[in-house]
């Protein structure tokens, strides 16, 4: 019997075509697979395993089944992946650095119950410092490692937390009690086991600064430089400190440099607008201690126009005005404008403040007449004589 054979080429062609296309998806394709314990034990049922490629752009997701189960068998070939588990949105865990091999699926399980038994021995082991045995046994080689180096880490913070504490109240103690030399070396030992601490700085500074006022020559220089240095080390730290650049303004006006004085208190009262009043006023001490009079009355104006309640610059500034007052015709003294208001202002502020009986002094002053005239105490004593001597003809 003759058969025809006609369509058998073609049907067998297609076979093969079928047959080696597969092939050739196998060879192109890895699988990825794996399950979720929960940490009550159970399978957990439609978690999101994500999947990522890493060295090109490639993801995929894939639920779990209600036994936990979960495969993907499209991953594509020659890749690194990360495997993610994420319940109820929240990544729980991972896998990194994935390599699927051909023919071979490469299995990430995820238990969260022995994830939670190695959190809780790392947790404890962080907070007492010590590994127990027991704790070890929950941990895999790599974790213990990566434990006992965060416990040395934490061992060797705390030791250094210690010493830093241990030098910075010595320091503190020592500056108290007027010791500055111990202040100055404990405050400098503070500031190298952590020279990043700008409150170290701030009081090496100023304990430097006091060292210096107690010293001469040679000495009193190297401790002042020791003092800028710390103050510029505080600043660098936090520029944003109106205090420190307060501080180290007094402190170079102890040091002679005004001009550098003045700029450090100006920054201070910009930082820090509801304090300003202070700083001006301490700039305004500054000019009226060195001969600046006038620099000095403006600093004391910028000061009460920041704050008209802070009493001292009022009293001050009153002083100022007195320095440029004037004596009448009739005697009297005329001060300028504002004087008036100055001295009352501080005393309706403080009217028991360490200036009150001088501002009332004051203010009483321009009520009275100045003698102008200069009498002789001989012309004074023969007047008075002459005077006697009239009364008693008199009588």
């Amino acid at each position: 019997m003759n058969r025809n054979f006609s369509n058998v080429a073609p049907l067998f062609a297609l076979f093969v075509l079928v047959i080696f296309a597969s092939a050739a998806l196998a060879q192109t394709t890895y699988m990825i697979t794996g399950k979720v314990i929960g940490e009550d034990g159970k399978p957990i049922q439609n978690a999101i395993i994500k999947i990522d490629r890493k060295d090109i752009k490639w993801s995929a997701n894939v639920k779990t089944n209600r036994r936990g189960e979960y495969t993907h068998a499209g991953v594509p070939v020659g890749g690194t992946y990360r495997v993610a588990l994420e319940i109820d949105g929240k990544e729980v865990d991972f896998r990194d650095n994935v390599r699927p091999r051909l023919g071979e699926p490469a299995e990430v399980n995820f238990d969260l119950l022995e994830l939670k038994k190695t959190r809780d021995a790392q947790r404890l082991a962080a907070e007492t410092g010590t590994l127990t045995a027991e704790q070890a046994r929950m941990l895999t080689p790599e974790q213990r490692e990566e434990i006992e180096r965060a416990l040395k880490a934490r061992a060797a913070e705390i030791a250094k937390n210690k010493a830093l504490n241990d030098a910075f109240n010595a320091g503190v103690e020592a500056a108290t009690a007027g010791r500055f030399q111990e202040a100055v070396d404990a405050f400098t030992k503070a500031a190298e086991i952590d020279p990043k601490q700008d409150a170290v700085w701030a009081r090496l500074a100023d304990a430097a600064e006091k060292l210096g006022a107690q010293k001469t020559g040679a000495e009193q220089e190297a401790a002042f430089a020791k003092a800028v240095e710390a103050y510029q080390k505080a600043l660098e730290l936090k520029p944003s400190e109106a205090a420190y650049y307060n501080n180290y303004g007094l402190a170079l006006v102890r040091m002679r440099k005004i001009p550098e004085a003045v700029s450090m208190l100006e920054k201070a009262a910009q930082l820090d607008p509801a304090n300003a009043a202070k700083y001006y006023y301490n700039m305004g001490a500054v000019m009226m201690n060195t001969g600046q009079n006038e620099a000095a009355g403006e600093a004391f104006k910028k000061a009460i126009e920041a704050n008209p309640k802070y009493a001292p610059a009022q009293y001050q500034y009153g002083i100022y005005l007195v320095g440029k007052a004037q004596i009448g015709a009739d005697g009297r003294i005329q001060p300028p404008p504002g004087t008036r208001e100055a001295f009352q202002a501080y005393l309706d502020l403080e009217p028991n403040g360490q200036f009150a009986q001088s501002a009332k002094e004051m203010l009483a002053s321009f009520e009275q007449a100045i003698q102008t005239e200069y009498t002789s105490p001989e012309a004074k004593k023969r007047a008075e004589e002459a005077e006697r001597k009239k009364q008693q003809k008199k009588r």
